[in-house]
Protein backbone atom coordinates (compact mmCIF):
# COMPACT_ATOMS: atom_id res chain seq x y z
CA UNK A 1 0.00 0.00 0.00
CA UNK A 2 1.60 3.43 -0.91
CA UNK A 3 1.48 6.11 1.13
CA UNK A 4 -0.96 9.21 1.22
CA UNK A 5 0.97 12.19 0.20
CA UNK A 6 -1.49 14.98 1.25
CA UNK A 7 -1.08 15.18 4.98
CA UNK A 8 -1.48 18.45 7.00
CA UNK A 9 -1.13 19.32 10.42
CA UNK A 10 -3.69 20.77 12.15
CA UNK A 11 -1.45 23.46 13.81
CA UNK A 12 -0.09 26.67 12.17
CA UNK A 13 -3.52 28.15 12.62
CA UNK A 14 -3.86 31.82 12.47
CA UNK A 15 -7.11 33.62 13.48
CA UNK A 16 -6.98 37.45 13.28
CA UNK A 17 -9.78 40.30 12.99
CA UNK A 18 -10.09 39.81 9.71
CA UNK A 19 -13.65 39.98 8.07
CA UNK A 20 -14.84 36.61 6.97
CA UNK A 21 -16.68 35.72 4.43
CA UNK A 22 -20.44 34.36 5.41
CA UNK A 23 -23.01 34.11 3.11
CA UNK A 24 -26.58 35.28 5.17
CA UNK A 25 -30.11 34.40 3.89
CA UNK A 26 -31.94 37.15 4.72
CA UNK A 27 -35.28 35.55 4.48
CA UNK A 28 -37.43 32.58 2.82
CA UNK A 29 -40.07 32.35 0.67
CA UNK A 30 -43.19 30.72 1.53
CA UNK A 31 -43.77 28.22 -2.00
CA UNK A 32 -45.62 29.22 -4.53
CA UNK A 33 -49.36 28.83 -4.60
CA UNK A 34 -50.29 25.20 -6.05
CA UNK A 35 -46.57 23.55 -4.95
CA UNK A 36 -46.70 20.68 -3.16
CA UNK A 37 -45.78 20.93 0.11
CA UNK A 38 -42.60 18.80 1.77
CA UNK A 39 -43.98 16.29 4.48
CA UNK A 40 -42.50 17.27 7.69
CA UNK A 41 -39.59 14.62 9.07
CA UNK A 42 -40.83 12.06 11.22
CA UNK A 43 -40.30 12.84 15.08
CA UNK A 44 -36.90 11.30 16.33
CA UNK A 45 -37.18 8.03 17.91
CA UNK A 46 -36.53 7.81 21.94
CA UNK A 47 -32.92 5.04 20.61
CA UNK A 48 -31.92 9.22 18.51
CA UNK A 49 -33.00 11.44 21.47
CA UNK A 50 -30.87 9.12 24.16
CA UNK A 51 -27.54 9.67 21.51
CA UNK A 52 -28.03 13.00 21.28
CA UNK A 53 -28.83 13.31 24.98
CA UNK A 54 -25.46 11.21 25.68
CA UNK A 55 -23.48 13.55 23.00
CA UNK A 56 -24.30 16.43 24.75
CA UNK A 57 -23.30 14.72 28.35
CA UNK A 58 -20.07 13.93 26.85
CA UNK A 59 -19.39 17.49 25.30
CA UNK A 60 -20.92 19.13 29.00
CA UNK A 61 -18.31 16.53 31.26
CA UNK A 62 -15.30 17.02 28.43
CA UNK A 63 -15.02 20.55 26.99
CA UNK A 64 -13.86 22.11 30.39
CA UNK A 65 -10.85 20.37 30.29
CA UNK A 66 -9.45 21.28 26.83
CA UNK A 67 -7.43 24.12 26.39
CA UNK A 68 -6.54 26.51 23.68
CA UNK A 69 -2.62 26.83 23.22
CA UNK A 70 -0.48 29.84 21.26
CA UNK A 71 3.20 28.72 20.42
CA UNK A 72 5.69 32.08 19.12
CA UNK A 73 8.63 30.34 17.49
CA UNK A 74 11.94 31.66 16.39
CA UNK A 75 12.25 32.11 12.76
CA UNK A 76 15.60 33.03 10.68
CA UNK A 77 17.73 36.09 11.35
CA UNK A 78 15.38 38.16 9.01
CA UNK A 79 11.64 36.40 9.14
CA UNK A 80 9.21 37.33 11.97
CA UNK A 81 8.76 34.91 14.57
CA UNK A 82 6.31 32.26 13.59
CA UNK A 83 2.73 32.20 15.93
CA UNK A 84 1.58 28.64 15.84
CA UNK A 85 -1.84 27.50 17.51
CA UNK A 86 -3.16 24.03 18.60
CA UNK A 87 -5.31 22.44 21.52
CA UNK A 88 -4.62 20.41 24.40
CA UNK A 89 -6.62 18.17 26.95
CA UNK A 90 -5.93 18.71 31.20
CA UNK A 91 -5.17 15.29 32.71
CA UNK A 92 -3.73 14.04 36.20
CA UNK A 93 -0.35 11.49 36.36
CA UNK A 94 -0.02 9.42 39.19
CA UNK A 95 2.55 10.95 41.13
CA UNK A 96 2.19 14.05 39.60
CA UNK A 97 0.90 16.58 42.20
CA UNK A 98 0.25 19.43 39.09
CA UNK A 99 -1.87 18.95 36.25
CA UNK A 100 -0.67 18.30 33.07
CA UNK A 101 -1.36 19.27 29.47
CA UNK A 102 -1.75 16.80 26.83
CA UNK A 103 -0.84 18.33 23.17
CA UNK A 104 1.27 17.58 19.46
CA UNK A 105 4.64 18.38 19.91
CA UNK A 106 4.14 20.26 16.41
CA UNK A 107 1.92 22.94 18.23
CA UNK A 108 5.13 23.98 20.72
CA UNK A 109 8.23 22.41 19.19
CA UNK A 110 11.01 25.11 19.25
CA UNK A 111 9.03 27.30 21.62
CA UNK A 112 10.42 28.21 24.82
CA UNK A 113 7.87 27.73 27.96
CA UNK A 114 7.88 31.47 28.38
CA UNK A 115 6.79 31.68 25.10
CA UNK A 116 3.80 28.88 24.92
CA UNK A 117 0.26 30.54 26.34
CA UNK A 118 -2.15 28.22 27.86
CA UNK A 119 -5.27 29.30 27.78
CA UNK A 120 -8.36 27.60 29.98
CA UNK A 121 -11.94 27.14 29.36
CA UNK A 122 -12.47 29.60 32.50
CA UNK A 123 -10.33 31.96 30.65
CA UNK A 124 -7.16 32.41 32.65
CA UNK A 125 -3.75 32.05 31.01
CA UNK A 126 -0.73 30.32 32.13
CA UNK A 127 2.64 29.43 30.91
CA UNK A 128 3.98 25.91 31.31
CA UNK A 129 6.16 25.38 34.28
CA UNK A 130 8.29 22.29 32.17
CA UNK A 131 7.86 20.93 28.77
CA UNK A 132 8.49 17.17 27.68
CA UNK A 133 7.85 16.29 24.14
CA UNK A 134 8.63 13.09 22.18
CA UNK A 135 9.15 13.97 18.45
CA UNK A 136 8.92 10.94 17.23
CA UNK A 137 5.58 10.00 18.33
CA UNK A 138 4.72 13.55 18.28
CA UNK A 139 3.21 13.41 21.79
CA UNK A 140 4.17 16.40 24.30
CA UNK A 141 3.35 17.16 27.69
CA UNK A 142 3.31 20.67 29.64
CA UNK A 143 3.20 20.93 33.31
CA UNK A 144 0.88 23.44 34.74
CA UNK A 145 2.08 25.32 38.21
CA UNK A 146 0.12 27.21 40.38
CA UNK A 147 -3.15 26.66 38.61
CA UNK A 148 -5.02 25.28 41.65
CA UNK A 149 -8.15 22.75 41.06
CA UNK A 150 -8.68 22.49 37.10
CA UNK A 151 -11.37 19.97 34.96
CA UNK A 152 -9.12 16.92 34.39
CA UNK A 153 -10.75 13.63 32.21
CA UNK A 154 -9.65 10.30 32.06
CA UNK A 155 -7.72 8.15 29.49
CA UNK A 156 -9.40 5.20 28.35
CA UNK A 157 -7.87 2.42 26.63
CA UNK A 158 -7.62 2.85 22.80
CA UNK A 159 -6.75 -1.27 22.14
CA UNK A 160 -10.43 -1.33 23.17
CA UNK A 161 -11.81 0.74 20.17
CA UNK A 162 -14.28 -0.48 17.44
CA UNK A 163 -14.42 0.57 13.82
CA UNK A 164 -18.22 2.63 13.80
CA UNK A 165 -18.16 3.40 17.29
CA UNK A 166 -19.13 7.02 17.84
CA UNK A 167 -16.79 9.58 18.94
CA UNK A 168 -16.18 13.54 19.59
CA UNK A 169 -13.55 15.47 19.10
CA UNK A 170 -13.10 18.95 20.44
CA UNK A 171 -10.94 21.53 20.34
CA UNK A 172 -9.82 25.12 18.59
CA UNK A 173 -10.20 25.13 14.95
CA UNK A 174 -9.65 28.30 13.18
CA UNK A 175 -9.01 29.82 17.08
CA UNK A 176 -12.74 28.55 18.33
CA UNK A 177 -12.47 27.14 21.40
CA UNK A 178 -14.30 24.27 22.82
CA UNK A 179 -15.81 23.70 19.12
CA UNK A 180 -17.29 20.11 19.56
CA UNK A 181 -17.66 17.81 16.51
CA UNK A 182 -19.05 14.14 16.02
CA UNK A 183 -17.93 11.04 14.26
CA UNK A 184 -17.43 7.59 13.77
CA UNK A 185 -13.83 5.46 14.23
CA UNK A 186 -13.33 5.03 10.77
CA UNK A 187 -10.50 2.33 10.87
CA UNK A 188 -7.63 1.70 13.29
CA UNK A 189 -3.73 1.12 12.91
CA UNK A 190 -3.20 3.30 9.98
CA UNK A 191 0.12 3.84 9.32
CA UNK A 192 0.52 4.33 5.60
CA UNK A 193 0.32 7.87 5.67
CA UNK A 194 3.00 10.53 5.27
CA UNK A 195 3.79 12.86 7.60
CA UNK A 196 7.15 13.98 7.12
CA UNK A 197 9.65 15.57 10.05
CA UNK A 198 10.65 13.43 12.32
CA UNK A 199 7.55 11.50 13.01
CA UNK A 200 8.60 7.53 12.94
CA UNK A 201 5.32 6.03 15.06
CA UNK A 202 2.99 5.73 13.03
CA UNK A 203 0.11 4.16 14.59
CA UNK A 204 -3.01 6.02 14.09
CA UNK A 205 -6.96 6.06 14.96
CA UNK A 206 -8.56 7.17 11.76
CA UNK A 207 -11.94 9.21 12.40
CA UNK A 208 -14.35 11.05 10.00
CA UNK A 209 -15.45 13.59 13.25
CA UNK A 210 -14.92 16.94 11.26
CA UNK A 211 -11.54 18.47 12.47
CA UNK A 212 -9.59 21.56 11.02
CA UNK A 213 -6.05 23.56 11.33
CA UNK A 214 -6.28 24.53 14.85
CA UNK A 215 -7.58 21.09 16.12
CA UNK A 216 -3.88 19.81 16.85
CA UNK A 217 -3.45 18.71 20.16
CA UNK A 218 -7.08 18.16 20.89
CA UNK A 219 -8.84 14.98 22.31
CA UNK A 220 -10.79 12.31 20.86
CA UNK A 221 -13.13 11.30 22.99
CA UNK A 222 -15.61 8.24 23.24
CA UNK A 223 -19.30 7.87 24.58
CA UNK A 224 -18.42 6.88 27.61
CA UNK A 225 -15.86 10.13 28.37
CA UNK A 226 -12.86 8.74 28.09
CA UNK A 227 -10.11 10.51 25.95
CA UNK A 228 -8.94 7.57 23.61
CA UNK A 229 -6.84 9.68 20.96
CA UNK A 230 -5.06 12.88 20.34
CA UNK A 231 -6.13 14.51 17.31
CA UNK A 232 -2.48 14.90 15.07
CA UNK A 233 -3.57 15.68 11.06
CA UNK A 234 -5.76 15.21 8.26
CA UNK A 235 -5.88 14.08 4.74
CA UNK A 236 -7.05 17.30 2.51
CA UNK A 237 -6.12 18.93 -0.67
CA UNK A 238 -6.64 22.33 1.11
CA UNK A 239 -6.09 21.88 4.01
CA UNK A 240 -9.79 21.78 5.50
CA UNK A 241 -11.31 18.91 6.86
CA UNK A 242 -12.29 16.41 4.21
CA UNK A 243 -13.84 13.45 6.74
CA UNK A 244 -10.52 11.41 6.90
CA UNK A 245 -8.90 12.94 10.01
CA UNK A 246 -5.85 10.80 11.80
CA UNK A 247 -5.35 10.50 16.42
CA UNK A 248 -3.04 9.46 17.96
CA UNK A 249 -4.13 6.12 20.31
CA UNK A 250 -4.07 7.17 23.69
CA UNK A 251 -2.31 4.04 24.82
CA UNK A 252 0.91 5.03 22.75
CA UNK A 253 0.50 8.38 24.62
CA UNK A 254 0.28 7.00 28.00
CA UNK A 255 3.50 4.84 27.37
CA UNK A 256 5.07 8.01 25.75
CA UNK A 257 4.25 10.45 28.70
CA UNK A 258 4.93 7.88 31.54
CA UNK A 259 8.56 7.53 30.07
CA UNK A 260 8.95 11.40 29.38
CA UNK A 261 8.12 11.88 32.91
CA UNK A 262 10.12 9.27 34.83
CA UNK A 263 13.64 9.71 32.23
CA UNK A 264 12.80 12.80 30.41
CA UNK A 265 13.15 10.91 27.22
CA UNK A 266 11.61 7.46 25.39
CA UNK A 267 13.27 4.25 24.94
CA UNK A 268 12.48 2.39 21.70
CA UNK A 269 13.74 -0.94 20.46
CA UNK A 270 15.42 -1.77 17.08
CA UNK A 271 16.42 -4.42 15.18
CA UNK A 272 18.63 -2.73 11.67
CA UNK A 273 17.15 -3.46 8.93
CA UNK A 274 15.47 -0.86 6.55
CA UNK A 275 12.01 -1.69 4.77
CA UNK A 276 9.65 -1.21 1.98
CA UNK A 277 7.17 1.33 2.34
CA UNK A 278 5.31 -0.55 -0.28
CA UNK A 279 4.45 -4.27 -0.23
CA UNK A 280 2.11 -5.26 -3.24
CA UNK A 281 0.82 -7.73 -4.39
CA UNK A 282 2.96 -8.44 -7.04
CA UNK A 283 6.32 -8.51 -4.56
CA UNK A 284 4.25 -10.96 -2.63
CA UNK A 285 3.98 -13.12 -6.17
CA UNK A 286 7.18 -13.13 -6.60
CA UNK A 287 8.53 -13.85 -3.27
CA UNK A 288 6.52 -17.37 -3.25
CA UNK A 289 3.68 -15.47 -0.94
CA UNK A 290 -0.40 -15.63 -1.74
CA UNK A 291 -1.05 -12.03 0.31
CA UNK A 292 1.07 -8.99 0.89
CA UNK A 293 0.86 -9.87 4.95
CA UNK A 294 4.19 -9.32 6.66
CA UNK A 295 7.26 -6.85 6.40
CA UNK A 296 9.63 -6.84 3.50
CA UNK A 297 13.01 -6.15 4.42
CA UNK A 298 15.22 -4.23 1.97
CA UNK A 299 18.28 -3.66 3.86
CA UNK A 300 20.24 -5.05 6.68
CA UNK A 301 22.66 -2.48 8.50
CA UNK A 302 25.88 -3.81 9.28
CA UNK A 303 26.65 -4.11 13.03
CA UNK A 304 23.01 -4.30 14.14
CA UNK A 305 20.59 -6.99 15.56
CA UNK A 306 18.97 -7.91 12.53
CA UNK A 307 22.67 -8.57 10.88
CA UNK A 308 23.52 -10.49 14.07
CA UNK A 309 20.66 -12.56 14.11
CA UNK A 310 20.40 -13.25 10.20
CA UNK A 311 18.39 -11.52 8.55
CA UNK A 312 19.16 -10.68 5.16
CA UNK A 313 17.16 -8.44 1.99
CA UNK A 314 14.24 -9.89 0.63
CA UNK A 315 13.29 -11.75 3.89
CA UNK A 316 9.58 -11.04 4.53
CA UNK A 317 9.12 -11.03 8.81
CA UNK A 318 5.80 -12.72 9.05
CA UNK A 319 5.74 -12.81 12.76
CA UNK A 320 7.40 -11.55 16.07
CA UNK A 321 7.08 -14.30 19.30
CA UNK A 322 4.25 -15.64 16.92
CA UNK A 323 2.46 -12.13 16.30
CA UNK A 324 1.01 -11.96 12.73
CA UNK A 325 3.19 -8.48 10.96
CA UNK A 326 0.46 -7.21 8.84
CA UNK A 327 3.24 -4.54 6.98
CA UNK A 328 6.19 -2.39 7.62
CA UNK A 329 4.56 0.18 10.40
CA UNK A 330 2.86 -2.54 12.60
CA UNK A 331 6.63 -4.41 13.03
CA UNK A 332 8.04 -1.03 13.58
CA UNK A 333 5.61 0.03 16.20
CA UNK A 334 6.28 -3.38 17.75
CA UNK A 335 9.57 -3.54 17.89
CA UNK A 336 9.71 0.23 18.83
CA UNK A 337 7.74 -0.90 22.06
CA UNK A 338 10.37 -3.45 23.59
CA UNK A 339 13.06 -2.82 25.92
CA UNK A 340 16.45 -2.41 24.28
CA UNK A 341 18.07 -6.36 24.99
CA UNK A 342 14.96 -8.26 25.06
CA UNK A 343 15.03 -11.47 22.66
CA UNK A 344 12.27 -12.08 20.07
CA UNK A 345 11.82 -15.25 17.77
CA UNK A 346 11.25 -13.84 14.16
CA UNK A 347 9.20 -15.78 11.68
CA UNK A 348 10.80 -14.63 8.14
CA UNK A 349 9.78 -15.90 4.59
CA UNK A 350 13.29 -16.81 2.77
CA UNK A 351 13.82 -18.61 -0.84
CA UNK A 352 9.60 -19.88 -0.97
CA UNK A 353 10.17 -21.02 2.62
CA UNK A 354 9.54 -20.28 6.09
CA UNK A 355 12.37 -20.39 8.90
CA UNK A 356 13.08 -19.36 12.04
CA UNK A 357 15.64 -16.43 13.45
CA UNK A 358 16.39 -15.13 17.03
CA UNK A 359 17.10 -11.49 17.59
CA UNK A 360 17.76 -9.50 20.62
CA UNK A 361 16.32 -5.75 20.34
CA UNK A 362 18.69 -2.98 20.57
CA UNK A 363 18.82 0.59 22.02
CA UNK A 364 17.32 2.68 19.15
CA UNK A 365 18.44 5.84 20.66
CA UNK A 366 22.18 4.05 20.40
CA UNK A 367 21.70 3.00 16.78
CA UNK A 368 19.85 5.98 14.98
CA UNK A 369 22.65 7.74 13.77
CA UNK A 370 23.40 5.27 10.99
CA UNK A 371 20.10 4.01 10.06
CA UNK A 372 17.33 5.58 7.95
CA UNK A 373 13.62 4.23 8.30
CA UNK A 374 14.24 1.08 10.39
CA UNK A 375 12.15 -0.48 13.39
Amino acid sequence: MKSIPWMVFLGACAFGGGGAAVTVVSHLESPAAGASSVAPPPAPTSDLLKIGDRFEQVARKMSPAVVYLEATKPAGSKSKAVEESGSGVLIRVEGMPEPMVLTNNHVISQAQPDQITISLADGRLFHPGRVWADPESDVAVLRLDGVGEVPTVPLGDSDSVRVGQWVLAIGSPFGLNQTVTHGIISARERGQISLGGTIRIKDFLQTDAAINPGSSGGPLVNLVGEVIGINTAIASNNGNNSGVAFSIPVNLVKRVVRQLLETGSVSRGYLGVQLADSFEAADALKLGLDRTQGALVEMVFPETPAAAAGLRPKDVVLQVDAVPIRNDNHLINLISALPAGQKVRLQVWRDHRMITLDAQVGDWTRGQNQLRRTP
